[in-house]
């Protein structure tokens, strides 16, 4: 994504008052959240073992942060991307039934992120997990679960009002489902990127489902790893996904804006399939993955959503820089200071 500089731009809150207002807005969704999908909070590790599987790939190509301990004999560990493996091998650890889950507080060095409005190389996330039945496998719960978090996201919106009545709440009363493989078929010439703005636009509130899967000509709308959602399987729409983004438009980027990335996760047999199609059928020897296939692991949905994103959303900031503290190229931040973004 380009960096952009919002035409006329202003801050909706000082500095200060912002940072009340981030406090205020990760305590009260973090405990609608934990309420209305029935999460109860865990400590959550910074780091992980290499080589064990449980770190989240992301796309396959991002490097993770490494470094030796040296009391193991330097075995290396690494900064986690996400917990997405981890969070379903606590599920099973803590023998949460179904219906009942778990979200923490995920905080992430992703250090090949392209720095921009919304990406920094600090990540923090509720990463969250829920224990399903083999009947909840399907497009219609994944669905269910993305109403539910969207009514969170509009209540979220209704109470910043509340506080601060000069920003206005711009989300539908509905999110709108549309699979990758239509989205390509409406917007053929465009980018994936550009057809998430195209429907963003249109819609407000979007979730696109089937991230990672192959579409129509070959190719996919984005990438995602092959070992925690579940993107090849043949949904109850005829596509082929159960998974997928929630995707909002912001009216001070004019852009798509991705707040939450969740599913329906693998179960045996998709794991199995989707190594084969990402040619690392190796990884089944892995710790994650042998437990998975022996069936050690329960059924489930989760995901993440977006600390610093859901702020820079409802309080109409122009660069995730104004409600994160991380580090920024300095002609970025000279740039940022000249059109009235400061960042912390």
């Amino acid at each position: 994504m380009a960096f952009i500089i919002p035409q006329d731009y202003k801050q909706t809150l000082m500095p200060e008052t912002t940072e009340q207002a981030i406090q205020f807005l990760k305590a009260s969704f973090q405990e609608k959240l934990s309420k209305t999908l029935n999460l109860r909070r865990v400590t959550a590790p910074l780091f992980v073992l290499k080589g064990t599987g449980i770190n989240d790939d992301l796309n396959g190509v991002e490097r993770a942060v490494t470094f030796p301990i040296k009391c193991m004999g330097d075995r290396p560990a690494e900064v986690v991307h996400s917990l997405a493996k981890w969070k379903r091998m606590k599920l099973g650890a803590y023998r949460i039934p179904a219906g009942y889950g778990l979200y923490t507080d995920m905080n992430a060095i992703r250090s090949d992120e392209e720095l921009d409005n919304l990406h920094s190389l600090y990540v923090d996330q509720w990463d969250w997990e829920r224990t399903i039945k083999l009947e909840n496998q399907n497009l219609d719960y994944l669905k269910k679960t993305v109403r539910q978090i969207y009514k969170l996201l509009k209540e979220i919106e209704e109470s910043v009002y509340a506080l601060y009545p000069h920003i206005t709440p711009s989300l539908p009363d509905d999110i709108t489902f549309i699979h990758s493989e239509e989205l390509y078929l409406t917007y053929p010439d465009l980018t994936p990127r550009e057809r998430e703005d195209k429907a963003a636009e249109k819609f407000g509130a979007i979730f696109i489902i089937g991230i990672g899967g192959e579409l129509s000509h070959g190719e996919i709308h984005d990438g995602r790893a092959p070992d925690y959602d579940d993107w090849s399987s043949v949904n109850s729409d005829g596509f082929k996904g159960l998974n997928g983004d929630i995707i909002l438009w912001n009216e001070v980027l004019q852009c798509s804006f991705e707040i939450s990335s969740m599913g329906i996760r693998v179960d045996k047999e998709a794991l199995i399939r989707q190594l084969k199609i990402r040619g690392c059928e190796e990884r089944a020897e892995l710790e994650f993955h042998k437990a998975l296939i022996d069936g050690k692991l329960p059924l489930s949905i989760g995901g993440g959503i977006g600390q610093s994103r859901l702020c820079m959303f409802f309080l109409k900031k122009a660069h995730i820089g104004e409600v994160q503290a991380s580090v920024w190229p300095v002609e970025q931040v000279e740039r940022c200071k000249q059109h009235n973004i400061f960042i912390l």
